[in-house]
């Protein structure tokens, strides 16, 4: 037997206020506010079966499963949707993330597994639909790898291209000093010190408030290694909300 419809979705529905994905975000909103996560996480996967490509549901979703710390429930959640959704490029993005949100919970040797299994989808991502999300998120995300590995090259051509998609955005948004300080330190990572020092100044003079731009010019040498290093620290949480990208639009 069914279960009887949320009287706040009845309504909307039948007067057409609100989609049933928008609809079960709202209560899913509502359970995080109260920390009622079980409640909230099965929400947001209504809200995103209903609207698989939804960039902010996806995100939301995989910031209440840190929460939760169910990280397993939320991968195998994506790799359904995905499967059932395999044309939504910021379906595989947050799927991407689900595993980078679960590094700091793994192991060394799962670590490496988590994030190189990170980097597929989001380049499936990218397959589907260039983005400045997908190319400045595979881009930074090569970053922390070690320097053994050689990928800090792939992520400066990655973060190349997210600069010159948003150097062709004709409105200056709070998320692209991301590029500034990412880009800058894959040159660094790549021995490029004054490639470095000239695009952190570049994105100062547009962002100057900004605390890493500083943080970095104020540095040199082993300090300016120690200062990338620790924020590179695979063993440390990445902020992946993306509340940015769709509150700059």
């Amino acid at each position: 037997m069914k279960k009887p419809l949320p009287i706040l979705l009845l309504l909307s529905l039948l007067t057409g206020a609100w989609s049933d994905g928008e609809v079960r975000f709202k209560n899913a909103e509502k359970a995080v506010a109260s920390k009622d996560y079980p409640s909230a996480l099965s929400e947001f996967e209504a809200a995103l079966t209903a609207d698989p490509d939804n960039i902010q549901y996806g995100s939301e979703y995989r910031q209440a499963v840190i929460q939760a710390k169910e990280y397993d429930r939320c991968i195998k959640f994506f790799e359904k949707l995905v499967a059932d959704h395999p044309n939504s490029p910021n379906a595989y993005l947050n799927y991407g993330f689900a595993y980078v949100d679960k590094i700091p919970a793994a192991g060394t040797i799962t670590q490496v597994i988590l994030a190189n299994t990170a980097l597929t989808y989001f380049t499936k991502s990218l397959e589907l639909k260039p983005s400045w999300i997908a190319y400045y998120t595979r881009g930074n995300s090569y970053l922390y790898w070690p320097k053994i590995f050689g990928r800090a090259a792939l992520g400066v051509a990655d973060l190349e291209q997210a600069m010159k998609m948003q150097k062709a955005d004709s409105q200056k948004r709070s998320y692209h000093v991301r590029a500034y300080i990412s880009l800058g330190d894959g040159y660094w990572k790549t021995d490029q010190l004054d490639k470095a020092r000239a695009i952190w100044k570049e994105g100062l003079g547009l962002f100057p408030d900004d605390i890493q731009l500083k943080a970095r010019l104020s540095k040199e040498g082993d300090e300016l290694k120690e200062y990338i290093d620790d924020v590179l620290d695979p063993n440390k949480r990445v902020d992946t909300n993306l509340q940015e990208i769709w509150t700059n639009k």
